[in-house]
């Protein structure tokens, strides 16, 4: 087998290790699982690093398990939080386990004949018909309170100056780790893969599995990736918006593409690296390449088309760059009547904006009523002829003269007309 772990760790995806995992992966095809908890009906860019992980260990011979916490989410994961969560009833949760498994479905192929075919599981099929008897005599049984008290995601809880934590929440763990044990059993997986604030719950499995087996039947190991953080301290994965989400109704690709060509430069650099499937070779010479002209971007840009490929698709990426070059480039106005209402919205969203009635449109309203009076683009009649005689007024990226009379010719997506003072300035006027 090619060394994966080596793989990982140039990349910068390699937080705690168990002794023995890297050798287990250089000895034979290992099955190896990551969860997904469903606390919503998508999954945000945060998610995308345990996807890649699933996409490395199919590329690099072994057999990877996406698993859907059906079960767990019913609990909710205390790792990381400070209050108890709020529970979701059976519906809603029901409708998030669905959408996970088609945004994962998009990188994994779950119907793959191959031998390491990628496996998609719901953990709420083996633990419903599960006994509350049974779970505390076979599992509960094995592992101390001691054990489970000494993890972190326990001891900031009881420590802190919240309320606690409930039994509920402290029992996440044990069935997490029950996950590992089944997923043991049913399909030989030998290694379980997560964030680093998941080490104490993927440790809780990997020491279940060995106390409920004996020999090399309770083998099991471990591995974390680190949590990624921007170089200013922030948190990752949120724009103004909030959550930079992997599907286009929560997130347009025009936002997702964005974001990414927004990152800095030593934000980049190190996402580069873990986000993307470039050779050590190709991140390398871009790494030089943006060191020569930082101001071209090329780290960036590689970058948002490498992720809007991986998560969209190549047209999606071919209209996100359209879209972009409606602001910073030579775009015309053929190039803004293809964009769709959303997408649109995006480019221009914090424009100022002010609306004008259908019947006004149709009846055709010359260009300084609409500049000054209509929209308060312009403060005066006096500005809007002085700007329209300095040629620098354009109407949906085509320059105008005072004779200009505003139709519903020029309306794009039949509701919108984009006006333009000088290069940077917008307004845009939206027709009810």
């Amino acid at each position: 087998m090619k060394n994966i772990i080596s793989e990982l760790q140039w990349r910068g995806l390699v937080y705690d290790i168990m002794p023995g995992t890297e050798e287990q992966l250089l000895k034979e095809m290992t099955t190896t699982y990551i969860g997904f908890d469903p606390t919503s009906d998508s999954l945000h860019i945060g998610s995308l690093v345990p996807i890649i992980l699933l996409v490395h260990l199919k590329n690099f011979g072994h057999k990877p398990i996406a698993l859907v916490g059906g079960a767990t989410g019913m609990i909710g994961d205390p790792s990381g939080k400070s209050d108890e969560r709020n529970l979701l009833d059976e519906a809603t949760l029901n409708h998030n386990v669905e959408g996970i498994k088609s945004v994962l479905s998009r990188f994994l192929d779950f119907n793959s004949n191959e031998i390491n075919a990628p496996v998609l599981v719901n953990n709420y099929d083996w633990m419903k018909n599960l006994s509350f008897i049974n779970f505390a005599r076979d599992v509960g049984k094995r592992i101390t309170v001691n054990y489970m008290m000494a993890k972190d995601s326990v001891k900031k809880r009881l420590s802190g100056e919240g309320e606690g934590m409930s039994f509920t929440e402290f029992t996440y763990q044990l069935i997490q780790g029950y996950d590992f044990y089944h997923l043991h059993k049913e399909y030989n997986c030998l290694l379980q893969m997560g964030g680093s604030d998941q080490w104490g719950n993927i440790t809780t499995g990997t020491e279940l599995v060995r106390r409920m087996n004996v020999g090399e039947e309770a083998k099991a190991y471990a591995m974390t990736c680190p949590l990624i953080t921007k170089a200013d301290g922030s948190k990752f994965g949120k724009s103004e918006g909030g959550n930079v989400w992997l599907t286009a109704d929560k997130t347009s690709v025009y936002k997702f593409y964005q974001f990414w060509l927004n990152t800095t430069d030593v934000d980049a650099e190190k996402y580069i690296k873990i986000f993307t499937f470039l050779d050590a070779a190709t991140i390398d010479a871009l790494i030089e390449e943006h060191k020569t002209a930082p101001h071209l971007r090329a780290l960036q840009r590689k970058l948002a088309e490498e992720l809007t490929v991986f998560v969209h698709s190549k047209e999606d990426l071919e209209n996100a760059i359209k879209a972009s070059n409606i602001l910073f480039g030579n775009s015309t106005s053929d190039d803004l009547k293809q964009l769709g209402e959303a997408t649109f919205l995006d480019v221009f969203d914090g424009v100022p904006q002010a609306e004008i009635s259908r019947t006004e449109i149709e009846a055709g309203i010359d260009i300084v009523t609409v500049l000054n009076e209509k929209t308060g683009f312009m403060k005066s009649n006096g500005e809007a002829r002085r700007a329209l005689t300095a040629n620098s007024i354009s109407v949906n990226k085509e320059k105008v003269a005072e004779d200009f009379v505003l139709s519903t010719k020029d309306l794009i997506n039949n509701q919108f007309v984009l006006l333009q003072s000088g290069k940077k300035n917008y307004f845009v006027v939206r027709v009810v």
